[in-house]
């Protein structure tokens, strides 16, 4: 039976093997080698992810490495999400005109940093140490600056800067949390800094500041409320592809440092002041995004507000604490994954239908375009929680969790905020589906079919995560994720 180390290595080294292949292979064999890249790669992430989540009350938990439930559950997110995202990018490669690149260069610097950053993304669960997730963070920054600014274009260009430096800003300050976390800590060296040893630090208000510290600059990174200002710009401009792995894979994922850093420091702080700062950002986040939910917006500006949205919904579940809130946090994350990352893949072919797509609401898309109109209702549909999206069950387990903790105030609050937010996508989903529309093009938008494909895959993912949730609460999974990695 091969180890768990080696399926860690595995799963981080063949994407960044990819990454270098693309560097030398012949153009001709670019496409090849990002496709075949990307089917390993998956596959790596796969079989580590069984492994953790089969044995989830025997974890691993090392000085620097670390394959536990969560891991598993977020290197499963990463590999699939990795692989649609490779698989739709051709579409997206063949509809620019124009990049930072020039065009004899553009697949291979394009499927690079894709694999670069998928790499990168997928260290982050396995590290087992808060120094080098921090390192791991600060890294998918640069690479995904670049993946967001690719198109070339004014707006693109500055999203990217935007994202790079409001973010690099956030995780400087992160940075101030964590060195004022190892000088309070008792053990020595970067040892102290592992999830195992970080509940060593000497408890008091100075240890709270620096927690607060670490959360916040976090934030930035993974688009809570009210540092979230890049999320808009550099979803909507990012190529379809990038935006999936962006929303998809990389929030939920430094959420999972922020999850991670407050299991290791309850024992210190006290759950009510780590949980507390959870629920704040949660609710926060969830009552910044219920407003621009109502607005008719662009489809990828729409669905930056989702993750705003969602990203708070699992920050509330990790608060509750509690194991059925964390088993909707669980299924949260990944039906959250599967219908977003659908979301955004349909994106290619309505700029290719419509390229005023980018800058305004889209409306009558099924009456047009029956097949790319499906795909971007049942995305909504889902995202909104409509029934039986998995997100409808998990929503309802975080609310139930909420109150099983002793939150009443907190979780009825919740359930407001998200049904506001239901009424908003489910009126984007009435108007984008069935809203009034120009007369269809006859044309077949490009990348279509790739679309209509991974549309009916992760059609059938949301339905067997819906089954799986009734029986996720009071399983092993669900009381591993409660325990950590500490």
């Amino acid at each position: 039976m091969i180890s768990r180390e080696v399926l860690a290595l595995a799963a981080v080294g063949a994407p960044a093997v990819t990454a270098v292949a693309l560097v030398v292979v012949p153009r001709r064999l670019v496409d090849v080698v990002a496709k075949a890249g990307a089917l390993l790669s998956a596959l790596a992430a796969g079989a580590l992810a069984a492994v953790a989540l089969a044995a989830p009350d025997s974890p691993l938990v090392e000085r620097w490495l670390v394959v536990d439930a969560a891991a598993g559950l977020f290197i499963a997110v990463i590999g699939a999400v990795g692989l649609a995202s490779v698989l739709a990018s051709a579409s997206y490669l063949s509809s620019i005109d124009d990049s930072l690149v020039r065009p004899e260069h553009r697949s291979r610097a394009y499927y690079g940093l894709l694999f670069a950053f998928w790499a990168i993304l997928a260290g982050l669960p396995v590290v087992g140490n808060l120094a080098g997730a921090w390192l791991l963070v600060e890294a998918t920054t640069a690479a995904s600056a670049l993946l967001v600014g690719f198109s070339g274009k004014p707006r693109a260009l500055e999203a990217g800067w935007k994202y790079l430096i409001l973010t690099s800003l956030g995780l400087g300050i992160a940075l101030l949390g964590i060195v004022a976390l190892a000088a309070r800590s008792t053990a020595g060296g970067l040892d102290a800094l592992s999830w195992r040893e970080l509940s060593a630090v000497q408890p008091g208000h100075a240890t709270l500041v620096a927690y607060l510290l670490l959360l916040a600059g976090l934030a930035s990174k993974i688009g809570w409320a009210p540092v979230h200002n890049w999320l808009p710009d550099a979803h909507s401009e990012a190529p379809a592809p990038v935006s999936a792995l962006l929303s998809a894979a990389l929030l939920p994922t430094v959420l999972l440092i922020a999850w991670r850093s407050s299991q290791a420091l309850a024992p210190v702080l006290g759950e009510s002041a780590t949980h507390g700062v959870l629920v704040a950002f949660g609710l926060g986040s969830l009552a910044v995004a219920v407003p621009f939910l109502w607005l008719p917006l662009p489809w990828k500006r729409l669905l930056a507000y989702s993750s705003l949205e969602h990203m708070g919904v699992i920050a509330l579940g990790i608060g509750f604490g509690t194991p059925l809130a964390l088993a909707g946090v669980a299924v949260h994350i990944a039906g959250h994954a599967v219908a977003k990352a659908a979301g955004f893949y349909a994106a290619t072919p309505l700029l290719s239908l419509d390229p005023h797509a980018g800058t305004r609401a889209s409306r009558g898309v099924l009456r047009t375009q029956p097949g790319l109109g499906s795909v971007l209702g049942g995305s909504l549909a889902a995202l909104s929680g409509l029934p039986p999206s998995p997100l409808f069950v998990s929503e309802v387990m975080i609310v139930a969790g909420g109150f099983a903790a002793g939150r009443p105030w907190t979780a009825a609050a919740s359930a407001a905020l998200l049904a506001l937010g239901f009424l908003g996508l489910a009126h984007a989903l009435i108007e984008t589906t069935a809203g009034s529309a120009a007369p269809g093009d006859v044309k077949r938008p490009a990348g279509l079919r790739v679309v209509l494909a991974l549309g009916v895959v992760a059609g059938v993912l949301l339905l067997a995560l819906t089954a799986a949730a009734l029986f996720l609460p009071g399983s092993a999974i669900a009381h591993a994720l409660a325990r950590g990695a500490g």
